[in-house]
């Protein structure tokens, strides 16, 4: 399968970049740490949201940049985040008292599944 097809089905499916490599202990394990984790989040009542301009008003550039690529690093979770975003509305950027811990796995899950696409590859070419 081409390069890139796989890199599309390993960021949608969790894991599914060693699931088209057959090594499916591997798949498994990180299907199941992506959707843990990207569900913790949520019941955290993470924002999924991305960040609005009213949000970043009176932010430094810097800072601004920081948020947009959380937001980002939650979109690469792939298949749980957009089942997040067609659930409903999403909420506001900023919104929850736990907010932040729910965040923070948000953004974890995308990066677990980044880790995911990237070890399959890595396994690939040795």
């Amino acid at each position: 399968m081409r390069t890139a097809g796989v890199a599309l089905f390993g960021w949608f499916v969790p894991g599914g970049a060693y699931l088209l490599r057959r090594r499916y202990l591997a798949f498994a394990v990180f299907c199941a740490l992506v959707c843990a984790t990207f569900a913790a989040g949520i019941a955290l009542q993470g924002g999924s949201a991305w960040p609005q301009p009213a949000d970043l008003a009176g932010l430094p550039g810097p800072d601004g940049l920081l948020l947009r690529a959380g937001a980002f690093a939650k979109l690469l979770a792939g298949a749980p985040y957009l089942l997040a975003q067609a659930a409903g509305p999403p909420e506001p950027f900023l919104a929850g008292r736990l907010h932040e811990a729910g965040t923070s796995l948000l953004t974890m899950a995308g990066l677990f599944n980044l880790l995911a696409l990237a070890g399959a590859f890595e396994s690939e070419a040795q």
